[in-house]
């Protein structure tokens, strides 16, 4: 029987390290911890899938809470089932000691483990729910108050003027405007189509 761990956190700049000390708690080896660094939103996740890949009978598989796993409810479900009952693999979900598929293989456990995961899946899924909930409201007020977004936008260089009669006119080339005004195509014509709707 091998031991193995599985961490994720949604972003690269989130920190992993609280998960990792619980692995290490648990005595998985840091050998035997795969980590995905993106959305739980779905399992096309490379370290995942070559985690899967790795598990064999009788395995053990360590994760911090279920919302690790996965945010998608009837993935998650899937997920479990595919390890659990597929390739028979043992997993631990360390803050939900219930959640523990060692214990209790009696029908009566197997029924309380699987409503258990029902429901911390349905809460992941809706959390994945109320966080875009929550994202989309943020912008909309933000907007609201007029704060912009994304990239700040592209100050208009001091000779653009100059540079777009000279280009207008035929005198240099549009290649040669770019560089005058050290812009890419796309933001020479954004400025330019402002300037224009300012006249």
């Amino acid at each position: 029987m091998a031991v193995y761990g599985y961490i994720r956190v949604s972003s690269v700049d989130q920190n992993e390290d609280r998960q990792l000390i619980a692995m290490g708690e648990h005595g998985v080896v840091a050998g035997n911890i795969y980590t995905d660094k993106q959305s739980g939103k779905d399992f096309e996740r490379v370290n995942y899938k070559a985690l899967v890949k790795k598990l064999r009978l009788g395995d053990l598989l360590y994760i911090k809470s279920i919302d690790r796993l996965g945010r998608n409810y009837e993935e998650i479900q899937s997920q479990w089932r595919e390890l659990t009952k597929e390739k028979g693999v043992d997993i631990i979900v360390i803050d939900m000691p219930l959640l523990d598929t060692r214990l209790h293989k009696d029908l009566i456990g197997t029924f309380i483990s699987d409503l258990v995961l029902q429901v911390l899946s349905f809460v992941a899924h809706n959390e994945r729910d109320a966080i875009r909930q929550r994202q989309a409201e943020g912008i909309k007020a933000a907007r609201l108050r007029g704060v912009h977004l994304g990239r700040p936008p592209k100050r208009c260089p001091h000779n653009f003027a100059e540079t777009v009669r000279l280009w207008e006119c035929g005198e240099i080339r549009f290649e040669e405007a770019l560089q005058r005004t050290d812009l890419k195509k796309t933001t020479f014509y954004t400025l330019l189509r402002a300037q224009r709707v300012k006249k």
